[in-house]
């Protein structure tokens, strides 16, 4: 018996080894290859890949398509995943893959014209100039990773078909960037409801530059299922993007400092664009050497141009515009054909056309889209949610040439003012903040887009009236017309999202961001004793203070002391009284203050709003002006709980959401303030979409960690306002900084790893250093490529 146990025993260790190699043998083909030699179609010469400690690819090659043909080898051995993913988003694509779930999503993106207008864009490119010829050599090297290596692990669990990558998934892609950008969706629904629905009594707590009636007397009609068309598209659309772990795009810092405010005499530039964080990271960095060119780059998914980068030249960082590039208008309908829509003075057929969505494990779904003058018809996507007002989009982004791919081409190439300013005029859509500085002592600004020309008093904050004219555009200003500077005398350039003032004078309505973060980096760059060098810079990107609070709570501490008598309640006052406004993890007054605001603006708003439209409201940055304003006004209107005989003042409003905080807070943290503190309420996590399932979290994900900083402080780790606790969402995507005095010593860092492929040593290796605020070198000089060459691979031609 003994024996047979024994001989079950060894069969049952023999199994389980033998499992246990087979899973090594797979997951060991599914990692990057970084050493030896491959072959790859197309090449002229060898193009030799050494890869440094982080796993940055430094890619050398006897010519520039060599160059791009290697960059998209190895981008896809990194990311090939997250290329397939975004790609799928982008086009509404995804429910071929995650099945009927996604359905609505890829309705959604569809309607938006993105793959229409990809398609059209990617057949009138000249792919014959140097930018296509880059463009098809970079895709080629990504096919051809894809033809003669495993799939990914995640292309077997969903089982996801290969398909070859083309340029018409490249400005897929270059939309969906667009598409990040564009509030108007979010914002406009619920200002519009609060102006017509409410009244311009209720408009006085919200930051609207013109008349905030506009020129629409009366408002806008919109039915209640109008309404909840518009909010769902709002909700589908950020579904879509957190089940797709597709990063989105939310504000960023720069700055660039001339050499005569640096402590090198030489110009520096720092940038931390602000994104959703996702693994892998948005980012994929590479190093690019050929006879004719050199960049350290930062590379989006399916893009070969850097959209950040460096050499010992000139750099440039970028932030988001924020300029309002898309307006929701509201048709007339002829009501003899519901087909036709008024349009300068008379009425026009709608267009309209079919598509197709392929539905894993479904039927397909055949949807029908139509599109007026001013565009996409979007609410009228969901039909069980359609109401009776069409509402078009229109798009500058799909109105505007939008040479984005050569922009950023010349942008890589751009080592002169002359060269960037051309370069950042090219750039349409989305509108973004190019900083840019060079080693010979120039800096500059330029705010890119192609900005509308609106007719007069028109505020496209609000649904435009169609019938009335709002939404006519009789052209774009021309891009001198545009805010920006160069070499100002001040010695500093920044730039944090902030609505500029252009010295041309032409409005530029948008979605801005809080002054705070942009008044905190200006109060320290503007400080002449400051000698500016990496260090400083360092400090400056890790601050996680702004005077927001202390601008809130001037006016709110007042009324607490009144309304709150209880001394033990009184107890929890004083960390607020004693608040320099630093979200740092053992901050106490951070997560009060972060709870309390929440509270402030449920207790006052959604009363009037209801539930889901101000769930809409949290997730815009209108809600950020309002609090601040309406705390400062005893007046509003907005005080009074409209669900309630009485009236109630902001006394009484107030009561009740401290009262709501401390309930709110004690029932997750307990009564110990020690307890409250914000690193543990505010954490951040790395989403890979295969951890939105349980258990596969605890493989793809990251984190969490905790986190320090806040909503609008420079070091922007954030998220939407809602209550405790608090997942970090978005913030700095890297953090660079390049002195130009020795551009080969910049430094950098990712928030997770360079490497989307599970059990890759560079899948999360730097997730705690940037946690801590650390930094990592950027290679740049061949000696010091050498020093930490890990691994060389070498990629020859066929003979």
């Amino acid at each position: 018996m003994k024996l047979i146990l024994k001989i079950v025993g060894s069969l049952i260790a023999l199994l389980l080894i033998a499992a246990l190699a087979v899973a090594g043998w797979y997951l060991y083909q599914k990692q990057p290859v970084r050493s030896g030699t491959l072959n790859l179609d197309n090449l002229s010469a060898t193009v030799r890949v050494q890869f440094d400690e982080r796993g940055v690819p430094h890619i050398k090659a006897e010519n520039q398509n060599d160059m791009y043909r290697a960059l998209g080898y190895v981008h896809a051995q990194d990311r090939l995943f997250q290329m397939e993913l975004v790609r799928r988003l982008a086009k509404g694509e995804l429910a071929e893959v995650l099945g009927p779930k996604l359905v609505e999503s890829d309705t959604l993106f569809r309607t938006l014209g993105i793959r229409a207008h990809a398609k059209s864009a990617a057949a009138k490119m000249d792919m014959t100039t140097p930018a296509g010829q880059a463009l098809l050599a970079y895709l080629d090297g990504i096919n051809q990773y894809q033809d003669k290596h495993r799939s990914p692990i995640e292309f077997d669990i969903l089982g996801i078909p290969h398909q070859p990558f083309t340029p018409e998934d490249t400005f897929a892609v270059s939309g969906y960037l667009a598409y990040t950008f564009a509030a108007a969706l979010r914002t406009e629904p619920v200002l519009t409801f609060i102006r017509d629905e409410l009244g311009a009594d209720y408009l006085r707590a919200f930051d609207i530059e013109w008349n905030p009636q506009g020129v629409l007397t009366p408002p806008t009609v919109l039915s209640q299922r109008d309404r909840d068309g518009l909010n769902r598209i709002a909700q589908v659309s950020l579904e879509a993007m957190e089940l797709a772990g597709v990063p989105l795009f939310e504000g960023s810092n720069a700055w660039a400092i001339s050499g005569k405010r640096t402590a090198s005499g030489k110009p520096l530039l720092a940038g931390d664009p602000h994104i959703a964080f996702s693994t892998p990271s948005v980012w994929y960095e590479a190093h690019l050497t050929a006879p004719d060119f050199e960049l350290y780059g930062h590379f989006q998914a399916l893009s070969p141009f850097a959209l950040l980068g460096h050499n010992m030249d000139f750099g440039w960082s970028l932030t988001m515009f924020q300029n309002d590039d898309m307006d929701l208008i509201a048709e007339k309908v002829n009501p003899e054909n519901p087909q036709q829509v008024w349009h300068n003075g008379q009425w026009v057929n709608l267009e309209t056309r079919s598509e197709t969505i392929t539905v894993k494990n479904a039927p397909p779904v055949r949807i029908n889209l139509r599109r007026s003058p001013h565009g996409p018809l979007i609410n009228s996507v969901f039909k069980d949610s359609m109401g009776d007002t069409p509402i078009a989009m229109w798009w500058a982004y799909l109105e505007t040439e939008n040479p984005i791919a050569q922009a950023f081409y010349e942008l890589n190439r751009a080592d002169t003012r002359d060269k960037a300013r051309e370069a950042a005029s090219k750039i349409h859509a989305p509108g973004l903040n190019v900083v840019w500085a060079n080693a010979k002592g120039d800096i500059g600004w330029w705010a890119s887009a192609k900005l509308p020309q609106r007719p007069q008093g028109v505020n496209p904050t609000f649904i435009l009236d169609a019938a009335k004219g709002e939404a006519e555009k009789p052209g774009f200003y021309a891009f001198n017309f545009n805010p920006q500077e160069e070499n100002p005398a001040r010695g500093y350039i920044m730039s944090a999202n902030h609505q500029p003032k252009p010295s041309s004078g032409v409005p530029v309505p948008g979605y801005y961001n809080l002054p705070d973060r942009a008044q905190r980096l200006d109060d320290v760059l503007s400080n002449p004793k400051v000698r500016w060098d990496t260090q400083a810079a360092q400090a400056l990107q890790l601050d996680s203070g702004n005077g927001h609070a202390r601008r809130v709570l001037q006016n709110l501490l007042p009324v607490m002391q009144q309304v709150v008598t209880d001394p033990n309640e009184k107890a929890f006052i004083e960390p607020l009284t004693k608040w320099n406004g630093d979200y740092t993890t053992d901050s106490i007054a951070a997560t009060l203050f972060s709870q309390l605001l929440y509270e402030l603006g449920k207790a006052a708003m959604e009363d009037e709003l209801g539930e889901v439209q101000f769930e809409h409201l949290l997730q815009t940055r209108a809600i950020d002006f309002a609090l601040p304003l309406l705390i400062a006004d005893p007046q509003s209107p907005w005080w009074d709980n409209v669900d309630t005989k009485a009236k109630e003042s902001h006394f009484e409003t107030v009561r009740v959401a401290w009262t709501n905080t401390l309930q709110h807070l004690q029932g997750l943290y307990g009564t110990s303030l020690l307890d409250w503190r914000w690193g543990i309420a505010h954490t951040l996590t790395h989403a890979h979409p295969l951890g939105m399932q349980k258990p596969l979290h605890l493989l793809f994900n990251v984190g969490p960690f905790p986190s320090p900083g806040g909503r609008e402080t420079p070091n922007n780790l954030s998220g939407p306002m809602g209550p405790a606790p608090w997942s970090v969402s978005y913030g700095p995507s890297t953090r660079r900084i390049i002195d130009f005095a020795d551009a080969s010593r910049a430094v950098g860092i990712n928030p997770v790893g360079q490497s989307g492929v599970l059990f890759d040593r560079h899948y999360a290796d730097q997730a705690e250093r940037y946690m801590a605020g650390a930094y990592v070198p950027q290679h740049l000089d061949a000696e010091d490529i050498k020093a930490h060459t890990k691994s060389t691979l070498r990629l020859k031609p066929f003979r």
